[in-house]
Order: structure tokens, then sequence, then C-alpha cells
């Protein structure tokens, strides 16, 4: 089954009230993940960073990165509530750590076994080496990034796995790991890729769903989508072209203030999308080519048979002028046909009836 991530982010604007109606939204949409986002926005952004224009649009407030940021923060000790919030539920909690703080506080005191790199520190190498370090299974996206840089993170990813020591590593080396037979078989293990198009929302032109079959093709590797357009249209088309995980973003109400919240799914939109992903699965079953259990019923109402167009006494000969192929198909396999003509009838046949040699 399709491994889907609700992706509360920072829709909470702060709130743990809200923050705690995410958890109830994507878990009565049916989704396995709800994830959050841990940062200290110190450690994140300068004190000069600019936002990107999305989030000055949809917060239509111009500040820095390092203002809005600081108010989205989640404190450590409300991670342990959510994270214990979901256990009692059931739904898996997952969290994305953009500094090295935050990963060392999801793996260290959150216990999390699987870890979600976003986009935008894919040519982090170091957070990334941080991340495979852990041990877990990683998550990556890939948005904004060529083929070379995928690979480049995948080396790193494949050296962290295999190396736990060194200090200084190089390019080479992380090459080498990649390349490596531990570091295949690991990375088969461990890692699902998203390909991902970094804009909120994403326009339809630029999704380039067919990528999903471009990164599998290089990496042989499971490969999932992180969706930003509009709507359910694309995450669940991403799912019938072979998307093993996909991840979406969701608010409770499209309408509050923040940055993520106009580009993201309301809980009804949610759940709809969970729905058709579900039902695709369905449709794609399991790729073995026979007849289905409710076509069989229709066989001998669709197929047709040999049948007596005249009468034909025992003894004389079948041709084209005394047989014909209709329904229903409980009669001769019309494939038969050649091979009765010239031969004798071995008993009575009135018109229609159904030819049994």
């Amino acid at each position: 089954m399709t491994l889907i991530i609700a992706e509360a982010g920072v829709n909470h604007n702060g709130n743990e009230h809200l923050a705690y109606k995410l958890v109830d939204a994507a878990y009565k949409a049916g989704a396995d993940i709800v994830k959050f986002q841990t940062f200290k926005a110190a450690k994140l952004v300068t004190a000069h960073a600019e936002q990107a224009d999305y989030q000055t649009k949809n917060t239509q407030k111009k500040e820095t990165q390092l203002s809005m940021l600081t108010r989205l923060e989640l404190s450590y000790e409300f991670h342990k509530e959510l994270l214990e919030y979901c256990g009692k539920l059931g739904i898996e909690f997952l969290s994305t750590a953009f500094d090295s703080e935050s990963l060392k506080f999801l793996v260290s005191d959150l216990k999390l076994k699987r870890l979600k790199i976003p986009s935008g520190d894919l040519t982090n190498a170091p957070l990334v080496l941080e991340h495979a370090r852990t041990g877990c299974d990683l998550i990556v996206s890939t948005g904004m990034a060529s083929l070379a840089e995928i690979e480049l993170a995948l080396g790193v990813i494949a050296f962290g796995y295999i190396d736990q020591v060194t200090e200084k590593p190089s390019i080479q080396a992380f090459e080498n790991a990649y390349y490596s037979e531990a570091g295949q078989r690991l990375l088969k293990e461990k890692v699902t890729i998203l390909h991902c198009t970094t804009e909120y929302p994403a326009p339809l032109p630029d999704i380039n769903l067919s990528a999903m079959d471009t990164i599998a093709n290089a990496f042989k590797l499971s490969v999932g989508y992180s969706d930003h357009s509009a709507g359910i249209l694309v995450p669940v088309a991403a799912v019938a072209r072979g998307a093993k995980v996909i991840e979406k973003h969701f608010t409770i109400d499209k309408n509050l203030e923040g940055p993520d919240h106009k580009a993201s799914l309301d809980p009804i939109e949610l759940e709809a999308m969970v729905q058709g992903i579900r039902n695709i699965e369905l449709v794609l079953g399991d790729g073995l080519k026979g007849p289905r259990p409710s076509e069989v019923g229709n066989k001998l109402v669709a197929r047709k048979s040999l049948v007596a167009e005249k009468v034909i006494t025992k003894g004389a000969t079948f041709s084209k002028n005394n047989l014909s192929i209709k329904r229903p198909g409980s009669g001769m396999n019309p494939i038969h046909y050649w091979q009765l003509l010239g031969k004798e009838a071995k008993k009575n046949y009135q018109i229609g009836e159904l030819i049994d040699e």
C-alpha cells in the first residue's frame, strides 16, 4: 500500500491546540503518518534571510524568514506530547529536522525510526550525513534538484550508513560508498526518493510526473511524490504512476494566516485524496491478466459458440453454409470452426442448436 503522509508542517501557526486538531484531521482522513517540522529558527536562517515570494503573498506580510519562523516553532516538550497523542490514536508521528540539534532531539529523545530530508537540505551534505548516521530509514525529497545532485546526496547517505567515524569525508569517499555493494544494498533497504516541485502552489506544467520514472530508472530505488499542487488530482495520478509514498500539505482552514495554508488541502479534501489513492490501489490490482471473479459469470453471455445455422442430420457434412457463430458461449469454442469444416456430424442438430462434437 502507498504510504500517505499528511504534512501538517507549520500549519499549526505555533498554536498547540491547532496542532492537535491537525493530528485529529490526519487520523480521521485515514493518513498513515502526520508530519510536522522541527527547527530552531535562529539555527535555520540568518537574521536577514528574505521570505520566498509565495510566503510574502500568502501571509500578506513582508518580514524576514527569522521573524516568521520564530512564531512557528513548537517546543521540544510539546513534540513529546504530540508523539504520545499520535501513539494513542494509532497514527505515526513524523517530523522534518532542519538543523542538527533538532535532528538529535527527534532521534535521541523521540526515538523516531524514520526521518524525512526536505528538498531544501538535499545539498546540505553535513546534515544529510547526520541523518544517515542515525541509521534511520530516510525519505528524501528532491525539489529543485538535478539527477547529479540526487546522486551526490545518495552517496553521502550511503557513506553515512557505512561509516560512523570519519570526521572529514571526501567527495570521492561518497562516490565510492554509493557504488559499493554495501552502499547499494543499504540504499535499497532504507531510502525512498520523492519527486517534488518546490513552488506553492506548483503549476501543473511544472509537475513533470514522468520524472518519477527517470528517478526510478536512474537509481533503482523506491520512488514517491511530494505534492505542492492545488487539489488532489496530481497525488492520485502519481500513485497510478507508481508512487510508493505520497506527501501532501493540509490545514484546518485555508484562510488562516501563515505561509502554507493556501497551498494546502482542507480536511475534507485530505480525506478525498486518501480515498482516491486507496481506490487507485484497488484498480491497479495484482497485474496478473486473467478472468476476474466479477467477470466469470458473463463469459457465457458475452462470448459465442458454434451453432447450427440450418438443420443438420447425423452424417451430414459441416460446411460454411450450415455453421454459424452466435451467443451464448456455453458450446464449442469458435476456435474449432475450421476443424469441423468437411467433417460428418455425429448427431442431429436443429436450427440454433449448439454444436457438440
